[in-house]
């Protein structure tokens, strides 16, 4: 993916995050803790993304104390650009090499695994 797209799989996981989230914007310690990430790895990221243009940073309208990231065209051109490759490989590497059953196998798995994460604890 970075070698055709130019993003990282870094650069990905915040994109995607972002492009899923409501308005494509986030709180940055909501999208540290969507990504799995401490908030310092956050920061520094994002200050390298934003000098590239794929994110910025605006204030957050419901609190004066921080900012939100928000999703840039750019950044949104960069997500969809590379996520051709991207799924291109998860089909090549996965879905390809499971037979019919097998798949249908994985979705059943995938659906109670699913159901079970949408149930209070």
């Amino acid at each position: 993916m970075q070698a055709e797209s130019g993003l990282s799989p870094s650069d990905y996981a915040v994109l995607l995050a972002l492009h899923d989230a409501d308005d494509h914007r986030l709180r940055s310690s909501v999208l540290a803790t969507c990504i799995g990430w401490q908030r310092s790895r956050v920061s520094h990221h994002l200050a390298r993304m934003e000098r590239r243009g794929l994110i910025e940073r605006q204030e957050c309208a419901t609190d004066s104390r921080g900012a939100e990231i928000v999703l840039t065209p750019a950044g949104s051109a960069a997500f969809s650009q590379a996520s051709r490759p991207h799924l291109r490989a998860v089909r090549e590497l996965f879905a390809d090499v499971l037979t019919a059953d097998q798949l249908e196998a994985v979705q059943e798995i995938a659906a109670a695994l699913g159901g079970r994460l949408d149930r209070p604890a």
